[in-house]
């Protein structure tokens, strides 16, 4: 009908402006700008239009260009709640909590019973480390709206609070009266996670499987993609194909990259790392998957390819552009000159071969923790639709074996390119891997690697209170009390997970 509508009325901004939302709702984001763009230049210059615009600019994560446009609209009402909440979400991004918790803070003063922003500034205090006032939040949240799952999740997952008996009934009750999987997941996660605080493991796991059958029937996840992009990428980036490679992206030496399936220590081995005063730590940032998205965005605009074939055509204007767009974007999180930062968004393990053609010099550390652990921490926790193959014990083994095959692939076709360590080890002799792992980034030795839990900075993901305690082996086990559920993940791992089962049977 819009479409038509333009037919016969071309240029009309009102359906420009909706053929812009429908775009977004696809996935074409920079189609959806355009028209948004041409709406407004057309004389639609509804407040909405534009706010419509500086989410698209968001969701692209081009998020200066986007707190640019919020400021200007917030300018104009002073009072708009969606104005404050997107420019506070932005700060966060930032890593400016200060600024951010403000935002919240007003918010929640000023709408009491809205439990989004009791969830975001609650958030917002367990990043900065201020547990007990993000459970006040967080308990708000749940008290105004108690079928809000992410609340419920938000509590569960503080490792220092403890899910109530009277908790438990109530959420129970608001599964029976929720009806969106955006809730319902994270309450059965919530749910999950008390009884295995309680070690009633059958219903936690119960609990686990249901949360993660909802997530899977929403989105259907077709785990053969995965693969079939590792496959044909370890087929056309062979030795030949790194020889060959010229270095013709951005030439900085800057970037470090950890990668690895989520829930596998990344953001313990970022805190060691970045208590280095050479190395500044910046979190999961999310810009080399938005790079990745948008050329893929314009590349099946003309034909029908796929990633390595996309990487594989990429000239070196190509490759320089987009190193340094990277670059830009990253530089707005840095507060330091250290020669080195860390770039610790898991799934980048997938993105590896775009990074070392657009940033040739960036390296790249893989921290590896042992499958049934990793892939049942990933099947237990409570994830979006970023992490989809955790839905699935058999998907997130599929991609443990698809993340291996990679990681093997690159050690033969580029020796030196990553630097492995392994997580259990990294707990049990943190100073040998340490030292490696400068070794590889060629920078000296510094005791305070080893007092990473001293270091006063927002964390936030889901290791934020384990990552300012000592190093413990907390959680190393926790799979085995699950072990007789696990067959699908199992039969998925095949001989990796061997040696892992031989040693639980011997404990």
């Amino acid at each position: 009908m819009v479409v038509q509508h333009l037919r016969n009325h071309p240029g009309e901004p009102r359906g420009l402006a909706l053929l812009g939302s429908i775009a977004v709702q696809t996935g074409a984001l920079q189609q959806g700008e355009n028209f948004f763009r041409e709406a407004i230049a057309r004389g639609n210059n509804e407040i909405t239009v534009r706010q419509d615009l500086a989410t698209c600019l968001h969701q692209q994560e081009r998020i200066v260009e986007s707190l640019d446009m919020w400021r200007q609209l917030l300018a104009e009402r002073p009072d708009d709640p969606r104005s404050l909440g997107a420019i506070a979400f932005i700060h966060d991004k930032l890593d400016r909590t200060a600024e951010a918790r403000e935002l919240w803070r007003t918010l929640v003063d000023r709408f009491p019973t809205k439990s989004p922003y009791w969830i975001s500034y609650g958030l917002n205090l367990r990043a900065a480390g201020l547990t007990e006032e993000a459970v006040s939040a967080l308990r708000r949240a749940v008290t105004v709206d108690p079928e809000r799952g992410e609340a419920w999740w938000g509590l569960a997952s503080i490792k220092s609070y403890t899910i109530s008996d009277e908790d438990i009934v109530t959420m129970k009750e608001a599964l029976e009266t929720a009806t969106d999987v955006v809730n319902l997941s994270p309450l059965h996660f919530a749910l999950g996670r008390a009884f295995q605080g309680r070690k009633q493991h059958e219903a936690a796991f119960h609990h686990f499987s249901e949360a993660n059958r909802l997530w899977a029937e929403a989105i259907k996840y077709n785990a053969e993609e995965l693969t079939k992009e590792v496959a044909e990428a370890r087929t056309t980036f062979d030795r030949g194909y790194f020889n060959r490679l010229e270095p013709d992206g951005a030439s900085s030496d800057a970037p470090v990259f950890l990668v690895s399936l989520p829930r596998s220590g990344s953001t313990l081995l970022e805190q060691m790392l970045g208590t280095h005063p050479d190395i500044e730590p910046l979190g999961e940032l999310p810009y080399i998957p938005a790079l990745m998205r948008s050329v893929m965005e314009r590349a099946t605009q003309r034909k029908r390819v796929t990633v390595p074939q996309v990487l594989a055509e990429f000239s070196p204007a190509d490759r320089k552009a987009l190193g340094e767009e990277y670059l830009r974007r990253a530089a707005v999180h840095r507060r330091s000159d250290s020669s080195r930062f860390i770039d610790k968004l898991p799934h980048n393990w997938n993105n590896i071969l775009f990074i070392k053609h657009i940033l040739p010099n960036a390296r790249f550390i893989d921290i590896r923790r042992t499958p049934v652990a990793c892939c049942f921490a990933n099947f237990s926790h409570s994830f979006t639709r970023a992490h989809s193959s955790s839905f699935s014990l058999d998907h997130i083994g599929r991609a443990y074996r698809d993340y291996l095959r990679l990681m093997e692939h690159l050690d033969e076709a580029a020796p030196g390119m990553v630097h492995h360590l392994r997580y259990e080890e990294l707990i049990d002799q943190p100073e040998d891997n340490l030292r490696r792992v400068l070794d590889y980034l060629a920078l000296p030795w510094d005791d305070s690697v080893l007092r990473f839990y001293e270091a006063d900075r927002a964390v936030r993901t889901p290791s934020a209170e384990q990552v300012r305690r000592p190093l413990n082996r907390e959680g190393i086990g926790a799979w085995k009390p699950y072990r007789q559920w696990l067959g699908p993940l199992i039969e998925a791992l095949g001989p990796l997970a061997d040696q892992e089962l031989a040693e639980a049977d011997r404990a």
